[in-house]
C-alpha cells in the first residue's frame, strides 16, 4: 500500500439487470493461498529479500503469476511500462466468455517495498485473487459478465501501474468496466475487517457476506484513495474492496469485535523486512479470501446492481475559512417514514486547493454525527470529490442535516460547492 492519497471520485451507475439464479461460490482452500505466498516469499529471498518494482524479484513473481494462469485457460497479457528509468509490468488475465460490455475486474498490486519481500503487503491480495481465479477454472465458470483479474506493479510508488492501465484504456473500454474491486492487504497479522464504502451495493455485498459468518465489518478510512482502486474510481468507475489494515492502531473496541490485541498496529511489520510469509493471520486471509469469490461469483452473474432512491441536494455554495471554525451546508429532508437507511450515501464536491486540511462530517438532525473524512499532512491533492456510506438507521431520516467542515490548517482555501443524500 502507497502512503500519500488520491483524490476519490463518485461512482458511476450502470444499468440495472433481472435477477437470476446464481451458482453459489466455492470455498477457497486457505492452503492454497498461503501455497502462493510461500512462493512468494521463495522468490524474494532469492533476489535481494524483496519483489520492488525494477528488481529481478518483481519480474519473477509476475511469471509465477502468468504461469498459474496460462495452465488454468486464461487468456494472460504482460503490460509493460516504464517508471523511475526501470521497466515495470502489470499483468491483465481475461477469462474467455461473458458479456464483454459488462466487465467485473478483481485486481491487487503485486509488487513490494525495497525493504522487504512485501508478504501481507501485498502479496496476501495478489495470491488471493489468484486462487479465485484459479477457482474459477476449476469450476469452469459460465458468467453473465465478463470476469478479468490484474496485478499491478509499481504501486508502492504511487499506484503507477494501475494509472498506466485506465489511462491507456480508451474511453470506450473504460466504460465497459461495470465494477472494479480492489484487493490490498487482506492477512493482517492483527487484523480488522475493513470494507471500501464509496458504492453502498458493492459494500452491501461484502457486508452481507461477513454478516453471514457472525463478523461485523468496519468502513476503511486508512487506505482511502491509497491503492489502486483510485485510478479506476477517478475514472468514472465503480469501486470496492476489503482491506484488513496496516500501520493504524487497533482500539479496544475492535479488539473486542474481532480478537487481536489492542493498542497495537494491525501490521507491525506494514513496509519493513518483518513482512514476511510469517506475518500472516491464517484466519483473516481465509475470510477475505472466501469473501473475494463471493463477490466475483456474484457480480459477475450479474445480480448486484447500484442503489436508486430518492435524492436531496443543494448546490448553495458555502466558503470554509483558512484555519478557523467549522461551517455547515444544510440540507432539509421531508417526506420520508422513519429513520434513515442502513445505506444512506453522501455525495460531496468540495473545491480545496489542499485537501488534506479537511475535516469532514455528516450531523444527523438528531446531533448524531458521522465522520467521511479525517484531516492528514500526506493528502496533498485537490478537492473531495467522493461517495461515503453511513449506516444512519439510528437516526430520523426527515429533518435538516448538515455536512460539516474545518480548515484546521494555514494558508489554503475552498468552498462547499455541491453534497446530496441519496436514500
Amino acid at each position: 500500500m502507497f502512503a500519500p492519497a488520491a483524490v476519490a471520485a463518485p461512482a458511476t451507475p450502470v444499468a440495472p439487470e433481472a435477477p437470476r439464479a446464481v451458482a453459489a461460490a466455492p470455498d477457497i482452500p486457505v492452503a492454497n493461498v498461503k501455497a502462493h505466498l510461500a512462493q512468494l516469499q521463495s522468490i524474494a529471498t532469492a533476489n535481494g529479500g524483496n519483489r520492488a518494482h525494477g528488481r529481478t524479484g518483481y519480474k519473477a513473481s509476475i511469471d509465477y503469476v502468468k504461469g498459474k494462469l496460462d495452465a488454468a485457460g486464461f487468456t494472460t497479457a504482460l503490460k509493460t511500462f516504464t517508471y523511475n528509468g526501470s521497466t515495470g509490468y502489470n499483468l491483465i488475465a481475461d477469462w474467455p466468455g461473458g458479456d464483454t460490455s459488462h466487465v467485473v475486474m478483481a485486481g491487487a498490486h503485486l509488487d513490494s517495498v525495497t525493504g522487504g519481500p512485501g508478504i501481507n503487503d501485498n502479496g496476501s491480495g495478489s495470491a488471493g485473487i489468484l486462487e479465485t481465479a484459479l477457482a474459477v477454472s476449476r469450476a469452469g465458470l459460465q458468467p453473465t459478465k465478463h470476469l478479468r483479474f490484474g496485478w499491478w506493479g509499481a504501486e508502492e510508488y504511487g499506484m503507477v501501474g494501475s494509472k498506466n492501465y485506465v489511462n491507456s484504456l480508451p474511453a470506450a473500454e473504460r466504460s465497459k468496466i461495470d465494477t472494479y474491486l480492489n484487493f490490498d492487504m487482506i492477512g493482517s497479522p492483527n487484523p480488522g475487517y475493513f470494507t471500501y464504502r464509496y458504492d453502498s451495493a458493492l459494500d452491501a455485498l461484502f457486508r452481507d457476506y461477513f454478516a453471514g459468518i457472525g463478523i461485523s465489518t468496519e468502513q476503511d478510512f486508512e487506505g482511502d484513495g491509497r491503492s489502486d482502486h483510485a485510478p479506476f474510481q477517478d475514472a468514472g468507475i465503480r469501486v470496492g474492496g476489503l482491506f484488513s489494515g496496516a500501520d493504524y492502531t487497533k482500539t479496544a473496541a475492535q479488539a473486542a469485535k474481532w480478537g487481536g490485541t489492542a493498542g497495537q498496529a494491525f501490521d507491525r511489520c506494514y513496509h519493513s523486512s518483518c513482512d514476511t510469509s510469517a506475518n500472516i493471520n491464517d484466519t483473516a486471509l481465509d475470510r477475505m479470501t472466501d469473501a473475494i469469490a463471493y463477490a466475483v461469483w456474484a457480480l459477475s452473474a450479474g445480480t448486484t446492481t447500484p442503489p436508486t432512491g430518492t435524492v436531496f441536494e443543494t448546490t448553495t455554495d458555502v466558503q470554509i475559512p483558512d484555519y478557523g471554525a467549522a461551517v455547515t451546508s444544510d440540507l432539509a429532508v421531508t417526506g420520508r417514514t422513519g429513520n434513515a437507511p442502513a445505506a444512506l450515501q453522501v455525495a460531496v464536491d468540495i473545491k480545496h486547493t489542499y485537501r488534506g486540511d479537511l475535516v469532514v462530517d455528516l450531523v444527523a438532525p438528531n446531533g448524531t454525527t458521522f465522520r467521511l473524512k479525517n484531516s492528514s499532512g500526506n493528502d496533498s491533492a485537490a478537492n473531495v470529490q467522493a461517495t461515503y456510506t453511513v449506516d444512519a438507521s439510528a437516526v430520523p431520516a426527515n429533518g435538516t442535516w448538515k455536512l460539516k467542515v474545518q480548515d484546521i490548517a494555514r494558508q489554503d482555501t475552498g468552498y462547499v460547492d455541491s453534497w446530496k443524500l441519496t436514500f
